[in-house]
């Protein structure tokens, strides 16, 4: 009877250790989830939460990675770029993203710009390049892609944050960023330079951390929103990468213990996965924060059903 007890027990064990437990990252704070699948690993490009409890800003020094090949267990990379890692940059480590193409890794990334000669300032949009997707990454141009002076429709000096890329069928390159404002620009094929006059969109609620990415014949642009505070995700739908965008409406409510959210949209083994953030860890908080991640689904139509937050998690990928 003791045997069979036992057993049963360790095979409750080894089933709870299979189960990912939102927030998937314990020991240190992570946010700004950024998923990329690579061959037949899901790769994650996180941002990095070091304020301590009784600080009231953020504090993110910079940029890990994370990878999966069934959706609960994840091997830490550690810390693989920083703003040190460009000459022109200074300041935190704000949300970023990295895309393949033709054969390298290019990590887009938002943090803050030195008073130079090519700025006075403010947020910037840098990019880094690795021939691996877990680097060692570089700058890949010397200089900053976007800066604040390239855009003016809005007064503060935090506006160029939060850069995601749409490679599309085509294989023309987007750029879409922006904090109380949403612009895009079309990127040339070595992905860092701009090939066309930066747009504005109006996109309704929008506040920032865009990510766009195309499932079947519709385009998406999922993004932090001004519903309510703190922020929910909202999103449009378009039928090119350029719109006209539709209004969809809110797909996340608020996440626990924290003002702000970010989505990270990828397809994965047959399944849809919706990346998040919140501050449900012990001691977390809205700068001291944690990605989650839960299974997103999809009506006929394409449009978007509502994100059921869990503290489950998914189920192991097959």
């Amino acid at each position: 009877m003791k045997s069979l007890l036992l057993t049963f027990l360790l095979a409750c064990m080894a089933s709870a250790s299979l189960r990912a437990q939102n927030p998937i990252i314990k020991d240190v704070f992570t946010a700004d989830p950024a998923p990329l699948v690579y061959r037949d690993t899901l790769f994650l490009y996180t941002g990095h939460d070091t304020a301590s409890v009784q600080e009231t800003n953020y504090k993110m020094p910079d940029w890990r990675i994370y990878s999966t090949t069934d959706m609960v267990h994840w091997k830490d990379y550690g810390t693989r770029l920083s703003p040190r890692t460009f000459a022109w940059a200074t300041g935190d480590a704000y949300a970023a993203q990295c895309v393949y193409h033709k054969g390298k890794f290019y990590w887009f990334v938002s943090t803050f710009h030195k008073k130079d000669d090519n700025s006075q300032g403010g947020a910037a949009i840098g990019v880094a390049v690795s021939d691996r997707p877990t680097g060692p990454f570089k700058d890949a141009i010397g200089k900053a892609l976007i800066v604040n002076e390239m855009t003016k429709d809005k007064p503060h000096a935090w506006d160029d944050i939060d850069p995601t890329v749409l490679i599309d069928d085509d294989k023309q390159a987007y750029l879409y960023w922006g904090n109380l404002s949403c612009r895009w620009v079309k990127l040339k094929d070595n992905l860092t330079e701009l090939a066309s006059p930066i747009t504005v969109l109006n996109i309704k609620n929008y506040i920032e951390g865009p990510w766009v990415y195309k499932r079947k014949k519709l385009y998406y642009l999922v993004y932090a929103s001004a519903g309510t505070k703190p922020e929910m995700i909202e999103y449009c739908t378009a039928p090119s990468a350029t719109g006209p965008w539709t209004y969809r409406g809110i797909i996340q409510e608020n996440v626990p213990n924290s003002f702000t959210t970010h989505p990270g949209i990828i397809d994965y083994k047959s399944k849809s996965y919706f990346f998040y953030h919140n501050g449900s860890l012990p001691t977390g908080g809205s700068y001291r924060r944690s990605i989650c991640v839960d299974e997103m689904h999809y009506n006929p139509d394409g449009t978007i059903q509502p994100i059921v937050q869990t503290t489950k998690g998914v189920a192991p990928a097959k």
